[in-house]
């Protein structure tokens, strides 16, 4: 956190955002284990009261039995939504550490060209392109030579 404007750093958010997102998902969890105990529950209550023959208490736990099933479908849903937030999230640290990496990086090449000098070093390069013609072709005439005795 800065200290001085109050901000997390970007660090700091990803790890609220990751802690947050981990939370809800334990919820969601949560919230599908219970309505999992909760469609059994009512399944072997529909059992009974169809061999009890009392087809109206039939008719009340199939709708709920109905509800409950749209509702874990929804949460299930819910899951890969928060799924996908985390993978973003992820991407967007990654981002950020390639960007500081970039930013080093560039600070590092920006320093070295202040070292460096440009006309001296096209001089070099001048000079080493000059001698390695020369000892190119003094390399092609020795062997001439070898070749012609």
């Amino acid at each position: 956190m800065n200290i001085f404007s109050g901000k997390k750093d970007v660090k700091e958010e990803i790890k609220t955002q990751n802690k947050v997102l981990r939370s809800a998902q334990r919820d969601i969890d949560r919230d599908k284990n219970q309505l999992e105990r909760e469609i059994k529950k009512i399944e072997l209550e529909i059992k009974k009261m169809a061999k009890a023959g009392n087809k109206h208490a039939c008719t009340i736990l199939a709708k709920q039995l109905i509800q409950l099933r749209k509702q874990q479908n929804r949460n299930i849903s819910a899951s890969a939504r928060i799924s996908g937030i985390k993978s973003h999230t992820q991407v967007m640290a990654s981002n950020v550490k390639l960007g500081e990496a970039i930013k080093t990086t560039s600070k590092t090449m920006n320093e070295m060209n202040k070292i460096q000098n440009p006309v001296k070093t096209s001089q070099i390069m001048k000079e080493f392109e000059k001698q390695n013609l020369k000892m190119g072709m003094t390399d092609e005439m020795s062997k001439k030579k070898y070749l012609f005795h």
